[in-house]
């Protein structure tokens, strides 16, 4: 391939330095989002403008990495735009992965609750088709050869007045997380017996139902 110039590839130098001035503050949304989805318990809100804005970044990275290469810019630069570059493709492949990974082990509980509605369109998709097939390999392979009144994917039995045969988040898992900002004296419980005062910056390891609707606000992170 012949060595293409900044004008060839449609963006300048001025831009390619724009480009990367701006990368760390959609990395480190990412890595914000990230962090979120590997310490929940349970599936978050799927972060579609992160997402697409990761995804901006790493085309203007390769971009810039394929520029400079062919421009014989020094190995040990180029290298380190490409570490950003493989940084940040892992950090949006992961929060896609464990996203799945929730999907396929939830996937009743996220069909049935407001869950749902966290997923994006595609997450949709594959959680139907999750669903569906795990539900056609049981009902083929297990439930069809079991007695009356114990063919049910939801239930032990018919007697069960619940879904206790679907896995749910543990939301009582504790967890590790640090506030935004100063929240103030915050009630962990419905009686208001437990109260914390939530500095910002301070770690505090509490359970995730407790601080689920500040995380859900954006209020406090998870580490």
């Amino acid at each position: 391939m012949a060595p293409a110039s900044d004008q060839g590839l449609g963006f300048g130098s001025e831009d390619i330095d724009a480009s990367i001035s701006a990368l760390p503050t959609e990395v480190e949304l990412l890595k914000r989002a990230w962090r979120n989805e590997k310490a929940s318990p349970e599936i978050l809100q799927f972060q579609e403008d992160v997402v697409r804005n990761a995804r901006v970044q790493i085309q203007n990275m390769e971009d810039t990495v394929e520029a400079y290469a062919e421009d014989g810019k020094d190995a040990l630069t180029v290298s380190l735009y490409q570490m950003d570059l493989d940084r940040t493709e892992f950090l949006l492949r992961s929060y896609l992965r464990t996203r799945l990974q929730k999907i396929e082990k939830y996937m009743i509980h996220i069909s049935k609750t407001d869950l749902w509605k966290r997923l994006s369109k595609p997450e949709k998709v594959f959680a139907k088709s999750c669903k569906e097939n795990m539900e056609n390999h049981l009902n083929q392979s297990v439930l069809s050869r079991l007695p009356f009144g114990y063919q049910d994917v939801l239930k032990q039995s018919i007697s069960s007045e619940e879904d206790d045969m679907v896995p749910e988040p543990q939301l009582d898992t504790f967890v590790f997380c640090k506030s935004k900002g100063s929240v103030g004296s915050f009630q962990l419980d419905a009686v208001g017996d437990e109260v914390v005062d939530l500095i910002a910056d301070d770690l505090y390891v509490l359970r995730y139902k407790s601080i689920k609707p500040l995380v859900e606000t954006g209020q406090i992170d998870l580490v």
